[in-house]
């Protein structure tokens, strides 16, 4: 009997949804949700046999305490193939899912695969270290997805020989052969051959398809800025004390506004950064090196700008999909509109 353990996060794991999100990681016999679906879908003499659980923001906030957890419970258990996901479009699920793979396959030398839409900010980080499957943006691709991989499993398991990234499904891992085996074309002549094709006009696939990214024009410059409204926006994690709006440390959805009037800094212990891909020690010890409010307060008292704006807009960028930060500066953007601001200085990490 072959076996495998599946992997999921704790709304597929029935555990609840984002107020579940802190669940720690948990190893169960059998399966549930999802791996019934893919259970069924494998042959007689594969078993998933063991099912494990682990909320989203518990992985994103204790990436190496929740791996060493699930690498240590997974010691005494004998597998083929560790399958997490499908992730679908949530970052959050996709980084862990990424990151859990990608130690299982290293500690256990077993192969591991899950699924992503292609824009999971998950994919271009873990998708030469592991098997990742173009999947769809919802949960409601489910069905079409999970019989993808399974087949792949069902195959791998029986020993059989992997075709390329694009026949199988998977992400391109960057693995470059000199030869095509079927047929035997090197690379050289395959480079000639394209060049010819784009020479004379011809259709032709590249075999490194460059990604296109979108372009923002840039904005007229300010004339004036001793007469101009500035507003601060950061991408730094800069919270009040305790994070009120319980904005992720990665792979945010959630934004946040905080009145700033009456204050000329931020002060050590009234503000903190969240922020999950920066040692946080310098900024949670003086938070105005992320967000220069100290400096802008001493310009607006020389007169060198108008005004500041009385809130602060503030996020979380690492691992941060383009779509929902295309979403959040839209939201921002509308407010900033709306409060007549002139300018705004954008501050990272």
């Amino acid at each position: 009997m072959k076996k495998a353990i599946y992997y999921i996060n704790q709304f597929f794991g029935q555990i609840g949804g984002e107020a579940s999100a802190d669940y720690e990681p948990e190893i169960r016999e059998g399966v549930l949700g999802p791996g019934l679906l893919l259970s069924n879908l494998l042959d007689p003499d594969i078993e998933v046999t063991h099912t494990i659980i682990c909320g989203d923001n518990y992985f994103a906030s204790n990436e190496e305490k929740a791996i060493d957890k699930i690498l240590h419970d997974l010691e005494d258990h004998y597998f083929d193939v560790f399958v997490a996901g499908p992730a679908f479009n949530a970052g959050r699920y996709g980084f862990a899912c990424g990151a859990i793979c990608q130690a299982v396959q290293e500690r256990f030398g077993v192969p591991a695969i899950t699924s992503m839409y292609e824009e999971n900010p998950a994919v271009p980080i873990y998708r030469d270290q592991i098997y990742i499957f173009s999947g769809g943006n919802s949960a409601a691709h489910m069905r079409k997805d999970l019989p993808v991989v399974a087949n792949f499993m069902k195959r791998t398991m029986n020993g059989e020989e992997h075709l390329s990234a694009k026949e199988e499904g998977y992400f391109p891992r960057g693995v470059r052969l000199e030869t095509f085996h079927k047929p035997p074309v090197i690379s050289a002549e395959r480079a000639v051959d394209m060049l010819l094709k784009k020479l004379n006009g011809d259709e032709y696939e590249t075999e490194i398809p460059m990604p296109s990214l979108k372009g923002v024009p840039p904005a007229e410059p300010i004339s004036d800025l001793s007469q101009s409204k500035i507003a601060i926006v950061t991408s730094g994690g800069i919270v009040p004390d305790g994070n009120p709006d319980g904005i992720q440390s990665a792979s945010a959805t959630k934004w946040g506004q905080y009145d700033i009037s009456g204050l000329n800094e931020l002060m050590q212990g009234e503000w903190q950064t969240i922020h999950g891909g920066f040692d946080p020690s310098a900024a949670n010890e003086n938070p105005n090196v992320i967000v220069p409010l100290d400096v802008l307060r001493e310009y607006d008292r020389e007169g060198k700008i108008g005004e500041i704006h009385n809130d602060i807009y503030t996020t979380v960028g690492t691992g941060t999909t383009e779509a929902e930060a295309t979403r959040m500066g839209g939201e921002i953007s509308e407010d900033l509109k709306k409060s007549g601001v002139d300018a705004v200085i954008l501050t990272s990490t």
